[in-house]
């Protein structure tokens, strides 16, 4: 099996280009938003479990609990082990994400090894993890392995934006952007960069209509 990835700008603009080919409704949204950063991340154990703490969290709030982790050295398995729930309580961690983070350190992902695995088998690892969904696996692939075939369906940006540039009347089921957007495989990843950015212009009203 072969792991195809984006590693950079030119080869973002290189599956634009060929998703602009399947979807020529893309050539509008490029030309208003141009190439978007790839947002790659290094990922492992850190990446998740600073996921985890932003879950349903405002932005402020979860930089400010992760960086009080951060100034406790608890960030890491081992020291996640050797805490008590009390101490992640006291810096700002819920009885229900302990868990999460918990789960995380006792499924002992290899992250190496995840480089090597089909996205679906990367995302049956993760969320065997307690508090990791299907999304927060998708985001994974997408910005720490850099998969260049990932679409989150069940993105709210992602089904807003979707349905502005496919012209739909209401904003599709994941079931059916799914299924409405299989033919811009094997370029999702630049399809899921250019909605985001496009959903960016959306909500303020900068946008050009297609």
């Amino acid at each position: 099996m072969s792991v195809h990835t984006i590693e950079n700008p030119q080869e973002l603009e290189a599956h634009i280009t060929a998703l602009t080919a399947i979807e020529p409704k893309f050539a509008a949204v490029y030309k208003q938003v141009g190439t978007p950063d790839l947002r790659h991340n290094v990922g492992g154990f850190e990446q998740l479990m600073r996921a985890m703490v932003g879950q349903q969290l405002s932005v402020a709030a979860a930089a400010s609990i992760w960086q009080r982790l951060v100034d406790t050295n608890l960030t890491t398995p081992q020291a996640i082990r050797e805490a008590t729930d009390e101490t992640l309580r006291t810096q700002g961690l819920s009885q229900q994400k302990t868990r999460y983070v918990r789960s995380l350190v006792e499924h002992d992902i290899d992250f190496v090894a995840l480089k090597a695995l089909s996205d679906e088998e990367v995302i049956e690892t993760l969320t065997a993890v307690t508090g990791i969904g299907r999304w927060t696996a998708e985001m994974y692939l997408l910005f720490s392995l850099k998969r260049a075939d990932i679409l989150a369906v069940d993105d709210l940006a992602i089904k807003a934006a979707a349905m502005e540039l496919l012209g739909l009347p209401v904003r599709p089921t994941p079931k059916q952007l799914k299924h409405l957007t299989q033919d811009w495989s094997p370029h999702r990843s630049a399809a899921s960069l250019l909605l985001w950015s496009y959903y960016g212009l959306l909500r303020n009203k900068t946008v050009i209509p297609l």
